[in-house]
């Protein structure tokens, strides 16, 4: 049921966001839309250029919805070591937490749209970017403060640590079995006390 305060739009894709999550854009008809909205095909497209459109911004509401409490711990931590401390602790949670929505959106979307929507699959891309993008920064603010040793490859450790995060998410989801996203992230907090500054 609508909020008193929603947009039509906001309604929409708070019941389709995790429906385009579970199911992919393929699986996704419009008679699912219809059905979980509560709303004729009208209504959706008045508010949505078409599928492909409502598409891109469920997966961007789904990247919201589940990147935005590991933004706040990142913002909220002292220094570069905490943050990067502060992204294995989000990601401790991640697997049940995320399963409630179908799973991870940025692995779901790179996989179902990439043959099928480029625009959806260049977004996954783009995200997957910035996230690799903010990890560089914050090893690269560590060097400069002197929390994070010199020598470090900022740019390889950040690729590295994130090939590695969303390699232990596939194979929990795909197994059903959270311990091998822990057990990465058990890796990959020995390398971040590696990293410190003595």
């Amino acid at each position: 049921m609508k909020e008193a305060d929603q947009t039509t739009e906001e309604y929409i894709l708070d019941r389709v966001a995790p429906l385009f999550n579970r199911k992919g854009y393929i699986g996704t008809s419009l008679s699912d839309i219809t059905e979980i909205t509560q709303l004729t095909k009208g209504a959706i497209y008045c508010n949505f250029k078409n599928k492909e459109d409502l598409a891109l911004k469920a997966f961007y509401k789904n990247i919201e919805f589940v990147l935005s409490p590991m933004a706040e711990g990142i913002r909220t931590a002292n220094n570069a070591i905490d943050k990067l401390y502060a992204i294995t602790g989000f990601y401790r949670t991640y697997f049940e937490w995320s399963k409630v929505r179908g799973g991870c959106p940025l692995l779901n979307v790179g996989v179902d749209a990439q043959h099928v929507n480029p625009q959806l699959y260049e977004a996954a891309k783009e995200t997957a970017a910035q996230l690799i993008g903010n990890l560089i920064r914050i090893i690269e603010k560590g060097i400069e403060h002197q929390q994070v040793k010199p020598e470090t490859n900022a740019p390889l450790l950040a690729g590295n640590i994130y090939a590695m995060i969303e390699g232990g998410v596939y194979l929990s989801m795909l197994n059903d079995d959270p311990n091998y996203l822990q057990n990465i992230l058990n890796v990959i907090d020995e390398m971040i006390e590696q990293l410190k500054q003595k």
